[in-house]
């Protein structure tokens, strides 16, 4: 009975699986489900590690270890790891990217192809694998020392070996140094140890020896203990070498031999040039990565620091795998060295030097510039200071770095490039330009100069003529008022210039003269400074005269007074005039680089040059007096600036027209900060930099001179006091000298 019951079930379900069968509506019997584990792929985790390495972020590299990686090495020393690994390679940049990857549920691994390019060894490639493992449902790296070089695994590192060679020289034009990698002695005294009768054959040879004037260095030590140590200065081997006869027996005199970068001359053209410096804490990564150990001296302002990579060169370089014992594996690559290059600079280290000493005891700056070249001959910054004190092997330099550094005298600022001021009536030069090129005005148009200037109401603005005394200038053509640099004409024309031909006009052809923008010089640190447009009749009456809100560096100046001289071209102030290898092979060579022109006509510039050539030559032009008597042919104009902060700024501006092949015509601007009238300060200073270059020296005293280089008094009868005294070529003195203290 059992059996038949089975078999009757049996056919009772066949029959109703051939009926559901052969239906004519298709029954949908549901899906199973599946219960699977995903696994993540590691492409992700391996693309962000590979990005945060590029770009040396290893605190996000750190993050993707694994749980037994982080708790073998901590993450400061893993971030130390990495970056003695990339200052051994000289590592710029690195691109990883991704050649392959396996995965299974619990493990990967990912094959990497990472390009480094370096500093010392170039380019190369390296492929590498990596494995991963998974934790909490993200892929973490399992770590070894092969993951940053496949030559690393196991605990293996890098060492760097690098034979550094000589920094490159400075010269100037005619060769001679400016600075040398040399011996050098440290100079100073001791009072007390100073011999009765020989003060004076002491203080002169210091003097000879250092460049400060003798009463310097007798005020450095007057007040001193006689058991102190006063420094003084510095001098290279060869100069102390020199004078060894003179000063081998002198009492009292120090000298401490020392190897250095030696700075010539105290510093000639030092804001230019620059000086050297260890690298600091916060530059060792920036330079580990051009190839430096870290102990070297660097550029650090000026020359110095443009031409760094080429004064420095490139050392020969090796390196190498070590093992966990400091044992040297294998070479990894060798880097030949690329030859250190001297500079030989524009500068005239002559007339730089009296250049610097025409303005020293001033604030200011002064630069003189070939017309038709661009060529920088000198470039002065004043209060200066002495290069030889950034040298820590100076003993001069534990107490005279500081104080150089904390007078407030601002002397590492290169007040020739950097320095902004209004330019004051110079700026009439623009003015006028302006004016011409407006159809409104002629050469010859007129404006009756009086003491005040009224057009706008309510307001009353003086003349210079009022201040000194003198009868107003009267009727004058627009050449005439530039030669008399009249302030109601100018006024005149900025406010007419601002209603008649817009806002930006007068701004713009300041622009075109490039004022406002940088002068791409380059080679040293410079400021842009500004034009603003004027927002009002006021701001336009200012502008007019060079006032308001505009700044100006002198190097702007100097550039488009060069290009009036020279019939327009704007060229690029440069101070290399070519870089030559220590293997003798000239690398960089001196080339004009006109930058533009002048947006004047010949008809303008040449109204513009008559009036500069009055300023000088007639007896009304503002700086006759001051210029008369040199029989070269000058143009000029000149400028007091107001100063909100304090006494007027003096301006002098000009260039030369001697049409000599010996003697390039120049471009000379001279600013003297507070300095008061441009005739009376900045004026002189012209001049005497114009001698030194047409005749060697100076020819004439300064107002304020009882001879060359030593103010008469310390007060002025001017504006400006000066603030120390300059140096001067002392006298030659008996072989037995007796000078009282």
């Amino acid at each position: 009975m059992k059996k038949i019951t089975r078999f009757l079930s049996i056919v009772v379900i066949a029959a109703f699986l051939f009926a559901g069968c052969s239906s004519n509506e298709e029954e949908v019997l549901p899906t199973p489900m599946v219960a699977k584990t995903l696994t993540p792929d590691v492409d992700g985790a391996a693309q962000a590690y590979q990005a945060a390495w590029a770009e040396r972020d290893y605190s996000t590299m750190y993050d993707y270890l694994s749980q037994p990686s982080q708790s073998a090495i901590t993450e400061e020393a893993f971030s130390t790891l990495l970056t003695e690994f990339s200052k051994n390679m000289t590592l710029q940049t690195l691109s990883p990217s991704i050649l392959a990857t396996t995965t299974n549920p619990t493990a990967a691994s990912a094959t990497f192809q990472v390009k480094y390019t370096t500093s010392l060894f170039g380019e190369f490639d390296r492929e590498m694998q990596t494995n991963w493992v998974l934790e909490e449902g993200g892929w973490k790296m399992v770590w070894d020392n092969g993951a940053f070089l496949p030559e690393l695994s196991g605990g293996n590192t890098l060492a760097l070996e690098v034979r550094t060679q000589e920094r490159g020289d400075i010269y100037d034009v005619n060769g001679e140094p400016i600075v040398e990698e040399t011996t050098a002695y440290a100079l100073g005294i001791t009072p007390g140890e100073i011999e009765d009768g020989k003060e004076g054959a002491l203080v002169y040879n210091l003097s000879q020896l250092t460049g400060k004037t003798t009463q310097s260095i007798y005020e450095a030590y007057e007040d001193a203990g006689p058991t102190w140590y006063v420094p003084i200065g510095e001098a290279s081997s060869e100069e102390v070498g020199a004078r060894w006869t003179s000063i081998a027996n002198l009492g009292g005199m120090v000298l401490s031999e020392y190897e250095s970068r030696y700075y010539y001359n105290g510093g000639i053209a030092p804001q230019a040039i620059g000086y050297v410096l260890g690298i600091s804490e916060d530059q060792q990564d920036e330079y580990a990565q051009r190839g430096y150990l870290g102990d070297e001296s660097v550029g650090q302002a000026g020359l110095e620091k443009f031409a760094e990579e080429a004064l420095a060169g490139k050392p020969s370089a090796s390196l190498y795998v070590v093992n966990t014992e400091g044992q040297v594996v294998t070479r990894i690559s060798q880097a030949d060295p690329q030859p250190a290059q001297s500079i030989t600079t524009t500068l005239d280290k002559d007339l730089q030097l009296q250049t610097q000493n025409a303005i020293a005891g001033f604030t200011g700056a002064a630069i003189v510039m070939e017309v038709e070249t661009g060529r920088i001959l000198a470039i002065a910054s004043s209060p200066s200071y002495d290069p030889n004190l950034f040298d820590q092997n100076n003993i001069n330099s534990a107490e005279l770095l500081t104080d150089i550094l904390n007078d407030g005298e601002q002397r590492l600022l290169n007040r020739a490039a950097q320095g902004t001021y209004p330019l004051g009536s110079v700026f009439k030069i623009i003015t006028m330009s302006a004016a011409l090129e407006s159809d409104l005005y002629t050469p010859d148009s007129s404006y009756y100069c009086d003491y005040y200037f009224e057009e706008l109401p309510g307001e009353k603005f003086e003349d210079w003529t009022l201040e000194k005394g003198y009868d107003p200038s009267g009727d004058l053509t627009l050449v005439e008022g530039l030669m008399r640099s009249c302030n109601p004409w100018f006024y005149h024309l900025g406010l007419d210039l601002f209603r008649q031909m817009g806002a930006t006009y007068l701004s713009d052809m300041a622009r075109g003269f490039g004022l406002g923008s940088a002068t791409g010089i380059e080679q040293i640190a410079e400021d842009a400074g500004s034009i603003p447009d004027p927002q009002t009749d006021g701001d336009a009456v200012q502008q007019g005269i060079g006032q308001g809100e505009m700044l100006v560096t002198p190097l702007q100046v100097v550039r488009f007074v060069a290009a009036i001289a020279n019939g327009g071209t704007l060229y690029r102030p440069q101070l290399i005039e070519s870089m030559t290898s220590s293997t003798d092979v000239t690398t960089y060579t001196f080339e004009p680089e006109s930058q533009g022109t002048l947006p004047i006509s010949e008809t303008t510039l040449e109204a513009v040059r008559e009036g500069m050539g009055l300023v000088v030559s007639s007896r009304r032009g503002t700086a006759h007096d001051e210029l008369s008597g040199l029989n070269i042919t000058m143009y000029g104009k000149t400028g007091t600036a107001q100063n909100p902060m304090g006494d007027a700024h003096a301006w002098f501006t000009g260039y030369t027209e001697t049409n000599r092949e010996d003697k390039p015509d120049i471009a000379v601007v001279v600013l003297v900060e507070n300095g008061g009238e441009g005739s009376e300060i900045a004026a002189p200073i012209f001049r005497r930099i114009i001698e030194t270059y047409y005749f060697g020296e100076p020819q004439k005293l300064y107002p304020w001179e009882t001879e060359f280089n030593v103010t008469r008094t310390p007060t002025l009868e001017f504006t400006l006091t000066p603030t120390q005294t300059p140096y001067r070529e002392p006298v030659e003195p008996e072989p037995t000298p007796t000078i009282a203290g």
